[in-house]
């Protein structure tokens, strides 16, 4: 539906945001000013106990200062209610007594025909439901009991019956005016190829209703009691109400319980969800009979920061939760992750609570590794790496794995973890040590110096750089505060250095008045503010300087940007090209770049009127350093 200029407008003005989200949080007394519009509550999107959550009241807008959450009163119906955008907007409509404006016939005509399809799911579902209590469920009656689920679990649930015939929910349907076409459309009934009349599609089952996160029921689940059956599991078709890779089992309940604070567990089937949900672990959800799929895996996140995996610890289940790790290594983000519960060999969640109980389950649920843990264990276990070359391939794998990380950060630490996996692996080997040289022949020392790592490819001035061009870009910003709009993304994922930048930048991510940005900070840090401003390679940055070229400034921020992130990027491998050299160096290396370091930090100290010593001129200082090289002083001449 195509809304008429202004409608949202009108809609954000009749609409107070601190109504609409106050029904999901508490705020906090001792930062809020209610009389201001400034509000502070713990955010409801991600777990917490700190009020890092700002509604800003008057201007209609919130963020996150810890998960970087941010919209206005739509898009905060939108993820907490999961619904859509036109959704939220007819909520907010009706609440604040606004009529919506006339649909468009075609979405009209859609919108009609789901609604239709949901009450014909709903029919169906009472009319299983009613099956389950005859006499031709007893069999599927006996199997619920011995998987111990109660009758009231089993209203609880909504589970039903599939008597095993042909016809038998068609004609009950039909007999109530619900026209065959709707039951087909619903994914209740197949038509033969042959052009007769629709047959049921779930026939001799125990039947599980799927309902979407309002609630509503959008598909069907089967467990077949035939042992020979096809498949032992049946999921409706894809239909105008059904998607199975962007919908979850338990989806709404789920969300209710992780917004309570209980941890979201991923288990891999119905009954397991059931006896997790029967068991206590109330946010519990399952993929509807396919592999996690990345919109799933959004939707998992919308529910809680870190969903935790469960799945069997055999062989099936732990190739599940790889193809997961595989899913989820582009999609992470700081704050976002996965932990892993690996049960028991052969037990699933349903047969370890049934023979061990909610304890046991908890155990496994606690000991849930960070998902950095399979990944190294999917690339060394039952492998051996007892050469260089098997070693350089197992780094080549990982280092191949960690480049599909997008976020630089949690690039970065996962690099340090496994770094860190690596050396419990290998272990530090013995090398051999220093001798004295014999007849000129060279050999290793132990290891480089410690002085090496103050050499001039440890010490170089990359940080410092990274330092000014840190300064610049959020001087920039400051001085054109319009373009943080279009840099918000880039200014989230920079790695800032030391708490200062870090303040400012928190003060230009909080959706202020552009024309109000500076005034802000200067009332907010005024020695931060002027510490930064009055830098000298900020006071000559062309884009301070000239504070009404926007196109320049524009233009200055994307280069700054992007040399940052490549001068980072070539730290770090020099970094871990230092981390490789230890031990591997020789004795003369290290003493000549030690020599070199020393050299050029006495180049880099201004000189003093006794220009006599050669340590305080930087021509001869230089020229001697280099007739040391060149005579290769480090070896021990021959006599």
């Amino acid at each position: 539906m195509n809304l008429p200029p202004g409608f949202l407008d009108e809609l954000r003005t009749r609409t107070s945001l601190s109504q609409v989200v106050g029904r999901k949080v508490t705020w906090d007394p001792r930062k809020s000013n209610p009389g201001k519009g400034d509000l502070w509550a713990p955010c409801p999107f991600h777990q917490e106990k700190s009020p890092s959550f700002h509604v800003d009241d008057r201007k209609g807008f919130y963020y996150c200062f810890g998960c970087h959450a941010k919209g206005d009163a739509v898009s905060f119906v939108k993820e907490t209610e999961n619904l859509d955008f036109m959704g939220a907007v007819e909520l907010l409509a009706r609440e604040v007594g606004m009529k919506m404006p006339e649909r468009d016939p075609v979405a009209a005509q859609k919108a009609d025909h789901r609604s239709e399809l949901v009450k014909v799911m709903d029919e169906a579902v009472k009319w299983f439901r009613l099956q389950l209590k005859t006499s031709a469920a007893a069999e599927a009656r006996a199997y619920l009991a011995r998987r111990g689920l109660s009758e009231a679990a089993q209203d609880r649930w909504e589970i039903g019956y599939a008597p095993d015939q042909r016809q038998t929910l068609f004609a009950a349907l039909t007999q109530k005016g619900i026209a065959p076409q709707l039951i087909v459309d619903a994914g209740l009934c197949a038509k033969p190829d042959d052009g007769g009349p629709p047959y049921d599609r779930f026939r001799g089952r125990i039947i599980f209703p799927i309902r979407d996160g309002r609630g509503r029921a959008i598909s069907l689940g089967g467990r077949a009691m035939d042992p020979n059956a096809r498949a032992k599991y049946l999921n409706g078709p894809e239909t105008d109400l059904f998607d199975k890779g962007r919908n979850l089992f338990n989806h709404g309940p789920a969300r209710e319980a992780a917004g309570k604070g209980q941890p979201l567990i991923v288990a891999e089937g119905y009954m397991d969800v059931i006896a997790l949900v029967e068991a206590g672990f109330k946010s519990a959800v399952a993929p509807l009979g396919t592999a996690v799929t990345e919109d799933q895996l959004r939707l998992m996140w919308r529910i809680h920061d870190e969903p935790i995996i469960a799945l069997d610890g055999d062989k099936a289940g732990i190739a599940a939760a790889l193809r997961v790790v595989d899913l989820a290594l582009p999609l992470l983000e700081a704050g976002r992750g996965l932990r892993f519960a690996v049960l028991p060999t052969g037990l699933d969640p349903d047969d370890l609570i049934k023979a061990q109980g909610a304890g046991a389950m908890q155990k496994v649920i606690d000991a849930a590794q960070p998902m950095v843990n399979l990944l190294w264990q999917r690339e060394t276990e039952g492998r051996n790496f007892d050469s260089p070359e098997r070693k350089a391939a197992l780094d080549k794998t990982l280092r191949t794995a960690l480049t599909r990380i997008a976020d630089p950060s949690i690039r970065s630490h996962y690099g340090e973890e496994i770094k860190r996996l690596r050396l419990d692996l290998f272990g530090t080997r013995a090398r051999p040590t220093w001798q004295p040289q014999q007849r000129g022949k060279f050999q290793p020392p132990q290891s480089a110096l410690s002085s090496t790592k103050g050499s001039l490819l440890a010490t170089a001035s990359g940080r410092i750089d990274e330092i000014l061009r840190e300064a610049v870009i959020l001087a920039t910003l400051i001085t054109h505060p319009a373009l943080i709009a279009r840099f918000e993304s880039a200014l989230e994922r920079m790695e800032l250095t030391g708490d200062d930048h870090n303040a400012i930048r928190t003060i230009l991510l909080s959706h202020l008045d552009p024309a109000t940005v500076e005034d802000r900070l200067r009332r907010a840090a005024p020695a931060v503010l002027d510490a930064l401003m009055q830098r000298p390679h900020v006071l000559i940055a062309p884009p301070v300087r000239n504070r009404t070229d926007t196109s320049l400034a524009s233009l200055c921020l994307a280069e700054e940007l992007a040399k940052l992130d490549a001068g980072r990027g070539a730290r770090r491998e020099i970094e871990d090209g230092i981390e490789d050299f230890t031990g591997l160096v020789d004795e003369g290396l290290t003493w000549r770049l030690s020599q070199a370091n020393e050299a050029r930090h006495r180049a880099d100290q201004p000189p003093r009127n006794d220009t006599a010593q050669m340590g305080e001129d930087r021509a001869a200082m230089s020229n001697h350093l280099q007739s040391l090289i060149n005579s290769r002083v480090w070896e021990k001449k021959k006599h």
